[in-house]
């Protein structure tokens, strides 16, 4: 994947943190400023859906002991299997990663046609390992401690701490996004104290695309 140095980033932010750490709250509030906001995972889900390929794909690989009993592929189901084994991992990465970025693009360049001044964000992930910072203008991290990082996973996807902790290794270290990140948003405090660095690092956004 380019780095950031190696292509022309398109007019819009980054929006990542490690798994649990609030970057899907950050985006609702960044959504509550005006910003356009693009959903990675919600991309993941839709892609994943008969009759696009990647379903198709999926089910070759994986087999159709994903399907969950409606015929869709259970996301849990293959969670498990891609968390503890970072080669299955890396082949479902492979089917959904470039359909992903792709759908990314499309969605906040109609955002920009439609809104041309608009701070558009791509709330995903992985966007350090997957190496594509270099498509956005700057990046943002929702952080926290990574030990609330754990504690939200297994409340949020009932998880066992084993599991949770498992799923955490998979990622790049909290403190290591943190290090990367243009703005940092801590979100270990409260929701209200969330809310306010949003505000505050949204009109710093702004202020950067009025001076491009």
């Amino acid at each position: 994947m380019p780095s950031r140095s190696s292509r022309n980033p398109i007019r819009c932010f980054g929006l990542t943190g490690g798994i649990a750490s609030g970057k899907t709250t950050v985006a609702s509030y960044f959504a509550e400023q005006g910003a356009r906001t693009v959903d990675a995972d919600a991309i993941a889900h839709e892609i994943l859906l008969p009759p696009n390929p990647a379903y198709g794909e999926v089910l070759e690989h994986f087999g159709t002991e994903m399907l969950d009993p409606s015929g869709n592929i259970d996301r849990r189901k293959l969670g498990d299997v891609v968390f503890r084994n970072p080669e299955e991992r890396r082949k479902l990465e492979a089917i959904l990663h470039p359909r992903i970025i792709a759908r990314q693009e499309e969605m906040a360049s109609r955002y920009l046609r439609e809104e041309p001044n608009a701070v558009v964000l791509v709330e995903a992930a992985l966007i350090y390992e997957a190496g594509i910072s270099g498509r956005f203008l700057k990046m943002v991290v929702a952080w926290c401690r990574p030990e609330q990082q754990i504690e939200r996973l297994m409340a949020k996807a009932r998880l066992s701490r084993a599991d949770a902790e498992a799923r955490f290794a998979t990622q790049m270290p909290a403190d290591e996004k943190r290090r990367r990140a243009d703005f940092v948003i801590d979100c270990s405090g409260s929701l209200e104290e969330t809310r306010r660095e949003v505000a505050s690092v949204y009109d710093r956004l702004r202020q950067l695309l009025r001076s491009a």
